[in-house]
């Protein structure tokens, strides 16, 4: 499949299932914490310096962002997890929220999972991913700053993501720099490969 990502624009912010946009188009969410990069990650994916606002404040994205890409495909960018200064009774709502879309939601078919390359999964990135593992839902995981680490030690960090989130081998997994562009074929791949 042939995507112009030219083409590609924010669709609407949903806070629930009635907001969803209704037609089958296939769509990947996106899923990490506060200050992974994820707005850098779908802006270098879409070669747009800010499409996905990204914010010097973490926490920013409260709804489901809707991306649409060409009319073929959608992201979804989740609101950032792990964010302390959002109150309990909101970091449950949106909680709600990412979990009402992720499991009641026909046209997704794979979250992208971002971690930091540079330090271990946090107990919300384990969660995440054990929580995906438990609905099946594909994980394609994202390892994010990969510019802030010596090439020759991106190994061992890789191995211990893995070991700690217990990683399946059937998920893909990418080394990722929104700076240097690492890993943006491999990440464009394995979407692709998701919704053909």
């Amino acid at each position: 499949m042939e995507i112009n990502t030219h083409n590609a624009e924010i669709l609407l912010s949903a806070a629930n299932k009635s907001h969803y946009p209704q037609d089958d188009i296939p769509e990947i969410a996106l899923a990490g914490r506060s200050n992974v990069g994820k707005s850098s990650f779908i802006n270098t994916l879409l070669n747009r310096k800010n499409l996905a606002r990204t914010s010097g404040k973490p926490g920013k994205t409260q709804l489901l962002n809707f991306f649409n890409i060409d009319d073929k495909l959608r992201f979804v960018d989740v609101p950032g997890y792990g964010y302390a200064r959002v109150s309990k009774k909101e970091r449950e709502k949106w909680g709600r929220m990412i979990e009402e879309y992720l499991t009641s939601r026909e046209n997704l078919r794979a979250v992208v999972s971002l971690v930091d390359l540079r330090h271990d999964p946090s107990a919300d990135d384990v969660q995440m991913y054990e929580f995906l593992k438990y609905y099946d839902i594909p994980v394609i995981l994202v390892a994010t700053k990969a510019d802030k680490i010596p090439r020759g030690k991106w190994n061992k960090h890789e191995s211990a993501i893995k070991k700690k989130l217990d990683f399946d081998r059937n998920d893909d997994f990418i080394l990722f720099s929104s700076v240097t562009k690492d890993g943006l074929d491999a990440a464009w791949d394995a979407i692709l490969s998701k919704i053909q």
